[in-house]
């Protein structure tokens, strides 16, 4: 497999559905309880499951003929002080213009660093596409409002 082929398709397929679509784009999901999104390119499948609103937990995975080839796990959310869905959107909606700036050596989550308005994303990792680890958050006038780890790599 060619590495620089499924980075710009695993670009492609987190830009396309949670970064694009949020919630909104939820498919029928195999597990009860769960919002599943999907994402699909000749013979790559990107399937993103996840349960939980203001706090969350999933896991991204991608299939090559039907065959699990690369995973993510992550969990997070907004601070346990937000209570108000509106507000929680708001940070959500900030978090998926991060998202959908992601950069081909860290096609993990967001860029390392993004502003707009008062919301300030931050995101830091350590490894490669072939195993890494990280944290990103998101900070209002300097208050961490939300924040996220993740990990991954190949799977082998």
């Amino acid at each position: 497999m060619n590495q620089e082929e499924f980075i710009r398709f695993l670009i492609r397929a987190k830009q396309e559905t949670y970064a694009a679509q949020g919630d909104d784009g939820t498919r029928q999901p195999l597990v009860p309880g769960s919002k599943q999104l999907e994402y699909g390119e000749g013979p790559w499948l990107y399937r993103d499951i996840y349960f939980g609103f203001s706090h969350f937990s999933g896991q991204e995975v991608v299939y090559d003929r039907e065959c699990p080839i690369w995973s993510m796990t992550y969990s997070g959310g907004t601070a346990p002080d937000i209570k108000d869905s509106r507000r929680i959107r708001e940070v959500y909606a900030f978090l998926r213009a991060a998202l959908r700036k992601l950069q081909p050596d860290r096609p993990f989550r967001g860029p390392c660093l993004f502003r707009e308005g008062a919301f300030r994303y931050e995101d830091e990792s350590v490894g490669g596409v072939d195993q890494f680890h990280g944290r990103e958050r998101i900070t209002e006038e300097g208050r961490v409002i939300y924040s996220l780890t993740y990990q991954g790599g190949w799977i082998r």
